[in-house]
């Protein structure tokens, strides 16, 4: 044994070198490791390059402190640890799936189990950011209340739908605005505030022509005057009877209060439908529908006060049961487009005017203004009388006289002729 080479004579030697001392000192940790190295490069069936294969040694033993005997190899050691590490991961990983599966389908649950309650409502009154939400005719509270939750104003649907079993309150379908993040009692609040109801409103007054109505409903509305006048001229859309040429008359004078987010059509169709609905409560038939609105539109126009409305009914019909002409400037100037109570001889010739009560027998082909209540009701009910002639003889008050014979007419044409003369300045609405 005495003469065997050391470890490290057998490492560091080469080929052709003498025997060192078996006196050397011991080889460290990591010239053992280079030793493993160049062990594993030679294989230990062939020869080295230049000579005769070498005996391989022999692998001594260690023990825990790097001797020679007893115990396995430490990096075996270290493998044995590292299968019990994931070992230990994939146990987490699974405790965490589970959890995870648990959390995700019995989360209130566990926070109730646990103590862990979430809040269901904000505090305060918003944060700022305005939100517009409909309440819709028909909804119950439940609707309203996921209404403001999906709109972001309530943090919960529960939140408000409790507070409504409490308070007990009633709401306004329409559109209104609002917060997001608001508490429950301030959604309420807001909701019943009519400063948050949003609303366009537009006013149609008895007598208005339909440019004019046009115009105001745009103004009211912010809906461009040429959707609404494009939409006007659908007149198989509106219901209307077939001999109408025009919406004209068909637009109920009164004042209209709107959801944003109408179209052009859908206003209209309101007033529309207005018309129809006060024609109903008057006891009209629908086939009578043009012909009423027809001679209301003439009253309204021609008419003056209201009181004088019944009067100015009977006139008109008298004439036309008469098979007189109905002579009214109004309606000439209603087809000339030129918006003056007075006319000129030419115009009143001119019988191409559909609307030339002069020239033409009969009614004119349709309305001529947007007849109110009371004009609907004086075309309905003209009171008896035997007159068949009216003029206006004051303009400042709207005084009218009425007529049975063409003499009286015509002194009473006089007066008001003195009367214009009286004031030049009045405004003839030409």
């Amino acid at each position: 044994m005495t003469n065997d080479p050391s470890w490290d004579e057998i490492f560091t030697s080469q080929p052709g070198d003498a025997p060192k001392s078996t006196a050397a000192a011991p080889l460290t940790r990591r010239q053992l490791r280079e030793a493993e190295g160049r062990e594993r490069e030679v294989p230990q069936d062939q020869p080295a390059a230049g000579g005769t294969p070498p005996t391989a040694p022999k692998t001594p033993k260690r023990g825990r402190g790097g001797g020679e005997y007893g115990g396995l190899p430490k990096r075996k050691r270290r493998l044995g640890w590292l299968w019990a590490l994931i070992t230990l991961l994939v146990l987490a990983l699974a405790a965490g799936g589970v959890a995870l599966f648990a959390w995700t389908n019995y989360e209130t649950q566990v926070r109730e189990v646990m103590g862990w309650q979430l809040p269901t409502d904000y505090e305060g009154s918003g944060n700022g950011e305005a939100v517009t939400i409909q309440i819709v005719d028909g909804d119950i509270g439940s609707d309203i209340a996921a209404t403001l939750h999906d709109a972001g104003v309530t943090l919960t649907a529960k939140a408000f739908y409790d507070l409504l079993v409490i308070e007990e309150p009633t709401f306004q379908p329409g559109t209104y605005t609002l917060q997001k993040e608001m508490s429950a009692k301030a959604a309420l609040a807001a909701l019943q505030d009519p400063a948050n109801h949003v609303t366009a409103s537009a006013l149609i007054i008895e007598g208005t022509t339909l440019p004019t109505a046009l115009k105001n409903l745009s103004e009211g509305t912010g809906l461009p005057l040429a959707d609404l006048e494009a939409a006007s001229k659908d007149l198989a859309s509106f219901g209307l009877p077939p001999e109408a040429p025009s919406l004209e008359g068909y637009l109920f004078p009164a004042t209209y209060t709107f959801e944003p987010g109408q179209t052009a059509h859908d206003v209209l169709q309101r007033l529309v439908t207005e018309t129809f609905t006060r024609l109903d409560a008057a006891g009209v038939a629908v086939a009578d529908r043009h012909r009423v609105l027809t001679m209301a539109g003439l009253i309204q126009k021609e008419g003056g006060p209201e009181a004088d409305f019944p009067q100015v009914a009977r006139v008109f019909q008298n004439r036309l049961d008469q098979g007189m002409l109905l002579q009214s400037d109004a309606t000439v100037s209603y087809g000339t487009g030129n918006g003056s109570i007075f006319t000129e001889d030419e115009e009143r010739a001119d019988a191409s005017n559909p609307y030339n009560t002069y020239a033409n027998p009969g009614l004119p082909i349709g309305p001529i203004s947007a007849p109110g209540d009371a004009a609907i009701s004086a075309a309905l009910n003209p009171v008896p009388g035997p007159w068949l002639y009216f003029v206006l003889i004051n303009g400042e008050t709207g005084e009218t006289r009425f007529s049975t014979t063409n003499a009286e007419h015509e002194a009473a044409v006089k007066v008001w002729q003195q009367w214009l003369r009286d004031n030049p300045d009045w405004d003839t609405g030409g």
